[in-house]
């Protein structure tokens, strides 16, 4: 017997309201210019590149976070830019699209 089956036995007299699916709230501050995500190789080895946010250094922090943490990657967040180790160009593009920013491809 389901909880929903149970308070209908305690309250049979009660009509349960739907609730409405509210989207869930970014606490990053997004910006109307788009993100510049962009491709070099450092040593012989790929990395991918954001640069161009505008807001605080701290919401940027937070988002290399939730990028390195999704992605299972490394990386380091220098000088308003996020360094992810990888060419991860594509799916950062979708996480950030997803999350409500503008992103703009740079390079091949």
């Amino acid at each position: 017997m389901s909880l929903e089956d149970q308070l209908k036995n305690l309250f049979p007299d009660h009509i349960p309201e739907k609730e409405a699916v509210k989207p869930a709230k970014s606490t990053i501050w997004l910006q109307e210019e788009p993100i510049i995500c962009k491709y070099e190789k450092r040593k012989g080895k790929p990395i991918t590149i954001l640069e161009g946010y505008r807001g605080a250094d701290d919401d940027f922090k937070k988002l290399a976070k939730d990028l390195k943490t999704k992605l299972s990657v490394g990386g380091s967040f220098k000088d308003g830019k996020i360094i992810i180790q990888g060419d991860y160009r594509d799916k950062i593009m979708e996480m950030l699209v997803a999350k409500g920013f503008k992103v703009k491809r740079v390079g091949g």
